[in-house]
């Protein structure tokens, strides 16, 4: 690492007669006091002020621990080896500590690398006491180990030390990596890296190696878990881990409905010659060629010429001239630049490809799109559904079940009087009990017609139709319902709820005017 980060890094351990003690410091003088003549003039931190941290209680051993002082950040990992008959008060304690300045926001690094040396000199010690076999102060290999630890790392990131012929030290600085963002089931991975670079299998993942063929920058998350027939969770636990080490990139879905604008970077994009040639290179496609012979009707049209013509020669097949200067050419820097700048907002991109088609020759307009996505240039603009009311479509005033009870009662009120004066008697009997709630209150149940009324018969029918269209509207409103806070694009809805994008706006506009709106942004 050019820029130096790690200050200093010394070994210290417990003595059984001069208690914490710094055995090995690199570079000298920059714990402790150093007569060498290329120590430090004075040191970064005053180590009797850190020792009960470097060296604490059995506690706190074999646990990362850091802490400020002096402006400076110190990482270590107290270890302690309990044995009986080798070691004076039976333990060993010591500690490989780290200093780096206390501005270094990514510091986690070396609490890992700190962490493993800590774990790697245990190890050497319980097998042939590499630790407590070196007591030189002076040099030996315990200070050579730090000193290549030190100097390695602050050069190149990392460090193979060979301790003997079965040991070997290898250390290496990982950047801390921020979390991934959430990853939802309508996003499309794109891969940034050449899967053919890598070796086969490229992980022992079972489901990441099943949806890697699927990742196309085409199929969205949902989609790629159908084909490679896996768990969406898995699926989405997955693609987090290659988004959490670079190897892709997360898009929305591509589509030619959608509508697409530039954002202010777009001002870097026409200034930047290398950024357009970059362009040029991952949206061209190779032109398509006019096929050799005509289409059918032009040959037979040709044909039946030479029939009747018997001076003409027979044309076994029409062809097109061609040379190198029919070839189109590819687009250049102005075109790349009147492209992006002609979208704009409520255009949608189907439209913008009827008006510059001949601009777009020789062009891949997802591809073209995409570049000035992931480039920050463009942006999509998204749908979504706001209801301006919780309320539901209201649900028939009764049940079916109780209409079809009410029918039936009706039905056998009517069969038990049936006969000439009888049926007549019970209908005028039925309007003359005006004082019943039936009468002063008519309810919404289904009743059948007497006998002799003239009304048709199929009313009822109608009734029991209607409440059911109503019940059904309520039903197919209830998945909408959570999804109409403003939150949630239509990607997101039509992915979850396996709606197309017009059966849904269909659905949010059928709420009636002004309960359900479509808002753009």
């Amino acid at each position: 690492m050019p820029t130096r980060a790690i200050k200093s890094i010394f070994y210290t351990r417990f003595h059984p007669e001069k208690g914490s003690h710094v055995l090995h410091q690199v570079p000298p003088g920059s714990i402790v006091p150093s007569p060498l003549p290329s120590a430090l003039p004075s040191p970064l931190v005053h180590f009797p002020s850190i020792a009960p941290y470097l060296i604490p209680t059995q506690q706190f051993t074999d646990r990362l621990l850091t802490f400020v002082a002096s402006r400076h950040r110190v990482i270590g990992y107290p270890v302690c080896i309990r044995q009986q008959n080798k070691y004076e008060r039976n333990e060993f304690i010591f500690n490989f500590a780290v200093v780096v300045s206390e501005s270094e926001t990514d510091w986690g690094r070396f609490g890992e690398v700190v962490r493993k040396l800590g774990r790697l000199c245990r190890g050497l010690e319980e097998q042939g006491g590499f630790l407590s076999g070196d007591e030189e102060e002076d040099g030996g290999k315990v200070y050579a180990l730090c000193e290549m630890v030190a100097e390695d790392l602050n050069v190149y990131g990392e460090c193979m030390i060979p301790i003997d012929d079965s040991n070997t030290i290898n250390l290496k600085l990982f950047p801390t990596r921020p979390p991934p963002p959430p990853i939802v089931a309508h996003q499309v991975p794109l891969l940034t890296i050449s899967l053919s670079s890598l070796q086969t299998p490229i992980s022992s993942d079972l489901t990441l190696n099943r949806i890697l063929p699927f990742i196309n920058g085409i199929h969205s998350i949902s989609r790629i878990a159908q084909l490679a027939d896996t768990d969406l969770s898995l699926t989405r636990r997955a693609v987090q881990h290659l988004v959490y080490y670079g190897c892709l990139v997360l898009l929305d879905v591509f589509s030619f409905s959608a509508i697409y604008a530039p954002t202010a970077e777009i001002s870097g994009f026409v200034v930047d010659d290398e950024i357009k040639d970059e362009c040029l290179r991952y949206i061209r496609v190779p032109s398509l060629r006019i096929a050799e012979s005509t289409t059918s009707h032009e040959a037979e049209s040709a044909r039946r010429e030479s029939v009747a013509s018997p001076t003409s020669e027979t044309p076994t097949a029409v062809h097109k001239p061609s040379s190198e200067n029919d070839e189109p050419q590819g687009p250049d820097h102005m075109t790349l630049i009147q492209l992006y700048t002609s979208l704009r907002q409520g255009q949608q991109l189907k439209s913008w490809v009827l008006q510059n088609t001949s601009n777009l020759r020789g062009i891949d307009v997802r591809r073209l799109i995409t570049f000035g996505i992931i480039k920050g240039f463009l942006y999509r603009v998204h749908k979504y559904a706001i209801a301006t009311t919780s309320a539901l479509p209201p649900a028939p005033p009764t049940s079916l079940a109780t209409s079809t009870a009410n029918l039936r009662d009706e039905e056998s009120a009517t069969a038990t009087v049936r006969g000439g004066h009888g049926t007549h008697h019970a209908h005028t009997h039925h309007n003359s009990t005006a004082g019943q709630p039936t009468a002063q209150h008519p309810t919404f149940s289904i009743h059948r017609p007497s006998t002799v009324s003239i009304n048709p018969p199929f009313q009822a029918h109608t009734t029991v139709e209607e409440g059911g269209s109503a019940e059904h509207e309520r039903e197919n409103a209830l998945p909408l319902l959570k999804y109409l806070d403003g939150m949630h694009c239509f990607d997101q809805i039509c992915t979850e709820l396996g709606l197309a994008e017009k059966v849904l706006e269909g659905k949010v506009r059928g709420m009636g005017e002004g309960l359900g709106v479509i808002v753009q942004r």
